[in-house]
């Protein structure tokens, strides 16, 4: 036990290990950095999104292990809440804690459940919404869909959770006389008259890392080989040889998921008079052309692009920036950036996706160019 301090009449003891003191700025910064990118950044910080998700559920993994295996505050022993022991920390009829208090254990437990459904619900989205993962062999942009509103109203809850974390450790700091916060820095808190008797634990370090590793290694193969599964549904690789050489002469050669068979017939239907200008095609080429595109149109395959754009606008169902999902994507975009060089229109979608001959159009593989001279 330490001395008493100038400040205080109570001595100081440890209690929060380093471990968890790191686990709780770590899980901090994971969080912050989730909900810095999923709510208020674009579609090209999804990777640092993603790897904040799944930095805050590993690091919720790592906590569960050592809340069994950990020093004695850290221990689920030590502060799972009994419903006596709620009843009674409401009524303020029991001894103080040194470590979380009943609500506060409630919190810990709720803000653990919340995270790992978040990361769930993540990876369903990245599975069935953009085809991605463990889970895409699995799911389809509709599982996909209600994966994305669950981990966005989650993370609604989260927030709300946070929200009432901070509230309660300011009031609990101000009725206890003692700050909170510090004590998640120092490790160190104070003993008083009438503290709660923790439970007694040697701590299980080793014990904890090779279950630890064990698991790590388990999840990591299982990942590997969910995701060595193929997709059902997904565009057709690549474009086909006649459609590059004869669309791609001119313009990118879109891929054929972008729009639904009947925009791909009315364009074909209208080569004569292609936006402005007659790109004529022998009639045998432009039948073959036709018929690879509505094979492969986006009724045909099941991917977040071809589900979005296959709504067009009525007055202009064949051209691909008209789309409503289009224009809600890039309406925060000015002008100027797709009149600099090297993009030049909102037409030439490869210059800022990566993938976009494959119609996937994942967020990963966006990269907005610098400017260049013509």
């Amino acid at each position: 036990m330490s001395p008493r301090t100038s400040l205080s009449p109570f001595p100081l003891v440890p209690v929060w290990d380093v471990w968890v003191r790191l686990f709780h700025w770590a899980l901090v910064l994971c969080i912050g950095g989730a909900a810095l990118t999923g709510f208020l950044a674009d579609a090209r910080w999804a990777a640092v999104h993603l790897a904040c998700g799944l930095g805050a559920a590993a690091l919720v993994i790592a906590r569960i292990i050592w809340g069994l295996y950990g020093t004695a505050h850290a221990r689920f022993a030590d502060f799972l809440p009994r419903p006596a022991a709620l009843v009674a920390h409401l009524r303020g009829t029991d001894g103080r804690h040194r470590g979380h208090n009943p609500l506060g254990a409630l919190m810990v437990l709720a803000m653990f459940a919340a995270i790992l459904a978040l990361a769930f619900s993540g990876l369903a989205i990245l599975g069935g919404w953009l085809r991605l993962g463990p889970l895409a062999a699995d799911l389809g942009t509709e599982a996909g869909r209600a994966a994305r509103a669950a981990h966005e109203a989650v993370a609604l809850v989260v927030l709300a959770m946070i929200a009432l974390h901070v509230g309660g450790v300011v009031v609990e700091s101000r009725r206890e006389s003692e700050n909170l916060t510090r004590a998640m820095l120092t490790g160190l808190k104070q003993v008083r008259p009438g503290d709660a008797s923790p439970a007694e634990a040697t701590p299980k370090g080793r014990r904890a890392l090779v279950v630890l590793a064990g698991l790590a290694a388990t999840i990591a193969l299982a990942v590997a080989a969910l995701s060595a599964r193929p997709a059902p549904n997904l565009p057709v690789a690549e474009i086909d040889p006649l459609v590059a050489a004869e669309c791609g002469a001119c313009h990118m050669a879109y891929h054929p998921s972008l729009l639904p068979a009947r925009s791909w017939k009315q364009l074909m239907a209208g080569l004569d008079d292609h936006f402005g200008e007659n790109a004529w095609v022998d009639a045998g080429d432009a039948a073959e052309i036709e018929a690879w595109l509505t094979a492969h149109s986006a009724e045909t395959v099941d991917t977040a692009p071809a589900r979005i754009f296959a709504r067009t606008d009525p007055e202009a169902p064949a051209t691909l920036t008209e789309a409503p999902a289009w224009k809600r994507l890039h309406g925060d975009l000015p002008d100027a950036l797709f009149d600099r060089a090297p993009i030049f229109s909102r037409a030439n979608c490869a210059a800022c996706h990566a993938d976009a001959a494959t119609g996937r159009f994942s967020p990963f593989a966006i990269s907005i160019p610098k400017e260049t001279a013509e």
